[in-house]
């Protein structure tokens, strides 16, 4: 088995952690799942993420375009007409995180279990109430 740190390059690290933290945030994946059937005005992605301010969704369509996953066509028109839709690449990072979300999907019951049972330990453990080895048998429990 080969050693997975052996070419490891902080600054790729870095990179990579940048994009993974832009497609992470609040709004790019529910912004980009709007985009999965095609073409969308401004108004018609906000009216469908639920929550996004103007301001937000404004910003969070320029990062995408930025990155190369949203393409922004300006049509020339009076009035003007601007759609988004994804590009190659943002239709590939889809397919690349689809896999990602259907895990997630799956496990949902079994992390909402863990967090209960760490939430539930601070509060035993900030009332004193830890033993040895408790931490262990819980963690059985949820398996």
């Amino acid at each position: 088995m080969t050693d997975p740190t052996a070419d490891h390059d902080p600054k790729v690290c870095e990179k990579i952690s940048g994009v993974l933290s832009r497609i992470a945030d609040r709004w790019s994946m529910r912004v980009m799942g709007r985009l999965r059937g095609g073409p969308l005005r401004f108004s018609e992605i906000k009216r469908g993420t639920e929550g996004i301010s103007q301001r937000m969704l404004t910003l969070t369509l320029r990062n995408l375009e930025r990155d190369g996953l949203v393409k922004r066509t300006v049509f020339p028109e009076v009035p003007s007409r601007v759609e988004y839709e994804l590009t190659g690449l943002g239709v590939s990072m889809l397919a690349s995180i689809d896999p990602l979300g259907s895990w997630t999907l799956s496990h949902l019951d079994a992390i909402e279990a863990a967090r209960s049972d760490f939430d539930q330990r601070g509060t035993d453990e900030a009332a004193g109430d830890a033993t040895p080895g408790a931490y262990v048998s819980r963690v059985h429990r949820i398996q």
